[in-house]
């Protein structure tokens, strides 16, 4: 009998998130013959529409959002070679404060046991040795990315399955390097005053180099190119993307394999 492969399954709030955190390590583990689960857990109908319309704007139709972003995430995953594709459907809450944070069925409001027994229905199923989602924080405070990480680690507790879990993060000597290419751009740029964005480097657990798929991490942000926060990150090319975006970065957060710290691989004592 075939022994099982490692699994990694990264849990995000969106269409797109998949890309630009984790694009790198889910193509480079797919690439070991990793078996990659994504779960995003909502439906995007609170970003751009066609031209860049505004939710609430003229022309914003959810429905159409929603029915072109799952095509986009599909792509993206089709880029990426994920091998596993689940969503949610929970509606896109949009950002901190908006008036569809307390809509029926946005994911802010939805019970975090209801969800996480969701999830972890699909970890039961999965059976993930390595699960990545975001920090307490959501990264920067997006209530779909806080709830995000709290169905997660309720789902990870339920099941007691995963040996590792990791949370995103970005060095705040990357940001540093972002300011240079930004000023280099021609674009203005203020350094992120977020006391909670990013970490020192000393802070960071886990650095995966992932610029050998540099190129796959493009090409799966490019699929949502309909989401104008995307667009500068395109138009930095791939070559200087790859440069940017090419070490993937985490805090291990449970693990029972003891690999030791600092680390570059999130598979790190399971092989």
């Amino acid at each position: 009998m075939a022994e099982r492969s490692l699994t990694l399954m990264a849990v995000h709030a969106h269409p797109d998130d998949e890309a630009t955190s984790t694009g790198g390590v889910l193509a480079r583990y797919a690439a070991e013959g990793v078996t990659t689960v994504l779960v995003t857990c909502t439906d995007g109908r609170c970003g751009d529409g066609p031209g860049g319309v505004k939710p609430g704007d003229p022309g914003h139709d959810p429905a159409a959002v929603v029915a072109m972003r799952q095509a986009e995430l599909e792509a993206s995953c089709a880029a990426l070679k994920v091998t596993h594709l689940e969503t949610l459907g929970y509606a896109d809450s949009g950002m901190m404060g908006w008036p569809t944070n307390d809509l029926p069925g946005a994911f802010w409001t939805t019970p975090v046991d209801e969800a996480a027994d969701r999830l972890a229905e699909l970890i039961q199923r999965y059976r993930p040795d390595v699960v990545v989602t975001y920090d307490e924080n959501g990264f920067y405070g997006h209530p779909d990315h806080i709830q995000a990480h709290r169905i997660t680690m309720a789902a990870v507790a339920k099941t007691d399955i995963p040996a590792k879990v990791y949370w995103t993060t970005v060095p705040l000597t990357a940001f540093a390097e972002f300011g240079k290419i930004m000023q280099e751009m021609g674009v203005e740029w203020a350094e992120p005053d977020e006391p909670q964005l990013g970490l020192p480097d000393e802070e960071i657990s886990t650095w995966v180099d992932t610029r050998a798929y540099g190129g796959q991490k493009f090409d799966a942000l490019a699929t949502h190119a309909s989401q104008t926060e995307n667009i500068f990150f395109l138009q930095l090319g791939r070559d200087r993307f790859t440069e940017l975006m090419g070490m993937e970065t985490f805090v291990r957060v449970r693990d029972t394999t003891d690999a030791p710290l600092p680390e570059d691989d999130l598979f790190a004592g399971l092989r």
